[in-house]
């Protein structure tokens, strides 16, 4: 009967962040199918470890417990470093104009198209990022979790969370830039 109720509150906790988890995973592997198994490893690791959760925020815990998996994954499959030196990327100052600004109505299919483009062109972009710009990116813009929960999944203090989110725009922005003038 604790197994069951151990494994229901488990799947309670857990599953609701299933989409998050993967897009992480997604986004730090670049690869759907090694994202699947990633968040699978995940997922096992978190349910063998959930005695152990006692916070209130489950979605932190599991993303945090993503995170890791995925770069333990990536270390052992691609032989990935994460010693890359921040200070030796380049900071360009970012401009605050859109990139593609066209008036048409929100229905239209020149609209539908040019939003495809827009998010096929950023995707693009937020691939080229390094992995420890493109995280937090990914962890703060498509999850909207505070940087205090990144902070906590990322194991990084709060400062270098507010700083990689800022040297990551400047350096999509500026990759952003590079792909509209090729295009």
């Amino acid at each position: 009967m604790a197994a069951q109720h151990h494994a229901h509150r488990f799947e309670e906790l857990a599953l609701p962040h299933l989409d998050a988890a993967y897009n992480l995973a997604r986004w730090l592997t670049r690869n759907d199918h090694d994202a699947h198994d990633v968040v699978q490893e995940a997922y096992l690791r978190a349910f063998r470890f959930f005695d152990g959760f006692h916070g209130d925020n489950a979605r932190s815990w599991l993303l945090a417990i993503v995170r890791n998996t995925c770069y333990t994954w990536l270390q052992q499959n691609r032989g990935l470093r994460l010693n890359t030196s921040l200070d030796d990327l380049p900071d360009s100052g970012a401009a605050d104009a859109p990139l593609i600004s066209v008036e048409l109505s929100e229905d239209s299919p020149e609209k539908l198209m040019l939003r495809e483009d827009d998010r096929a062109l950023v995707n693009r972009a937020l691939e080229q990022l390094p992995e420890e710009f493109r995280e937090v990116l990914v962890l703060k813009e498509l999850e909207d979790l505070s940087y205090r929960e990144i902070a906590a999944i990322a194991g990084i203090p709060l400062g270098t969370v507010m700083s990689r989110l800022s040297r990551a725009r400047k350096l999509l922005h500026k990759h952003l830039q590079t792909l509209v003038r090729e295009s």
